[in-house]
């Protein structure tokens, strides 16, 4: 009789598992919180009475803050415990939720915007990072799916209730249900606190944050990286933020409409991150970044030109598959950056790909006053696919790099 199988060395214990459920929950609050703005844009301009170039300020400028608070909660989370600071920080963007849905102005509405995203700063690259500091990395970039599937039904949810709850009840209940998601995840994550043990230091202390830095600019493939990481704010973050204005102005539909059409790019995420084991093992990592980038920027070219706004349905969802194919491959090659000191290196990811984000906003939007969006959002298409053909070349080098120097 043969003796059971012994678990593996690298399985997840039960504890471990709940809590990349709850950093799920909470990626994907974080997520939604970042996108709940963009089918709003419209109603927000009616009411405000200002341009969608000035309003979209409530997405730029939550990007921008967001991406600069990266180089704060690395280090923070290194040295304080990254779930801890992911607990407390769903707790300032639910007071920071509540706020806005207060607003009386547009000028209060971007400064809480601001303020929420210096809280919400800390919750996607700290969970990611603690994966990383758990994970062994034979099984990291399927575990990061994972925690991507929150994130990916926080796109979807964004966009969705964004649209819905504007057209229905109104703009200010949709921050209202944010406040109420993000205090339920604050108090699951502040009982799983006391199950969690410490994460185990590295090997060699981590030295000086600045020190790090120095390290990242003299290093060729993280120069190369991060420099991907924020053209893939601009070029992906950036248009998904206008898409749903453009199938409000150009095919007339309404904002729910428009809203529930581009919150299937978040279900095509979804359908990646429930496939990602066997597709991680179809395309590796090469095959993943070239195939995303191209899946995306060929369902963005039939969104930005077709004459029937009903084929922008699947167009998202293919466009979602793609990106989360893409961005997958990034995540677990950032939690790599810096491994001795891997939240600092998820953060600098983070920032750089929310500061890209935050400048393809005010750019995109801002070429909305001068161009058509069929063609702003076509050049962009063509754009993601040379960053995923890229990527791939890229990755493909540095492992023939290291294969030699093995």
């Amino acid at each position: 009789m043969k003796s059971p199988a012994s678990p593996s060395p690298h399985a997840l214990s039960p504890t471990v598992r709940r809590t990349i459920f709850l950093l799920s929950l909470a990626t994907c609050s974080s997520m939604a919180l970042q996108r709940i703005c963009d089918p709003m844009l419209p109603e927000l301009s009616r009411m405000f009475q200002a341009p969608i170039s000035e309003v979209s300020q409530v997405i730029s400028f939550f990007a921008i803050a967001y991406g600069l608070m990266q180089l704060f909660y690395g280090p923070v989370g290194d040295r304080f415990g990254k779930c801890r600071v992911v607990m407390l920080a769903t707790i300032g963007c639910s007071v920071g939720s509540l706020l806005s849905a207060l607003s009386a102005d547009l000028p209060f509405l971007v400064a809480v915007r601001v303020g929420t995203a210096l809280a919400a700063a800390a919750i996607i690259p700290l969970s990611l990072a603690w994966v990383g500091d758990v994970v062994h990395y034979e099984h990291r970039q399927e575990t990061l799916a994972r925690v991507g599937l929150g994130t990916m039904l926080g796109i979807t949810a964004g966009q969705l209730f964004g649209g819905l709850l504007t057209d229905t009840l109104g703009w200010r209940w949709a921050f209202a249900l944010m406040a109420a998601a993000f205090a339920t995840v604050s108090f699951l994550l502040w009982q799983q606190l006391k199950h969690l043990e410490p994460v185990a230091p590295p090997a060699h202390a981590p030295v000086g944050f600045f020190r790090q830095l120095g390290q990242v600019a003299h290093n060729a493939w993280a120069r190369t990286f991060l420099s991907l990481a924020l053209v893939e704010g601009a070029t992906v973050f950036g248009v998904l933020a206008v898409t749903a204005a453009h199938l409000h102005q150009v095919h007339h539909i309404s904002l729910t409409l428009a809203g529930g059409t581009t919150a299937l790019f978040g279900l095509g995420g979804m359908a990646y991150m429930a496939t990602a084991k066997i597709t991680i093992r179809r395309f590796g990592e090469v095959g993943l970044a070239r195939y995303g980038g191209m899946g995306f920027g060929c369902a963005f070219l039939v969104i930005a030109f077709s004459p029937w706004w009903q084929l922008a349905l699947p167009s998202c969802f293919v466009a979602g598959f793609g990106f989360a194919m893409f961005h997958n491959t990034m995540q677990a090659k950032a939690t790599q950056l810096l491994p001795k000191a891997r939240g600092t290196g998820v953060s600098l990811f983070a920032g750089f790909m929310f500061l890209g984000q935050s400048l393809g906003v005010l750019v995109l939007a801002e070429l909305f006053n001068h161009f058509s969006s069929p063609s702003i959002l076509g050049a962009d298409a063509l754009a993601v696919c040379a960053l995923g053909l890229f990527l791939s070349r890229a990755i493909a080098t540095r492992n023939a790099t290291q294969a030699d120097h093995a």
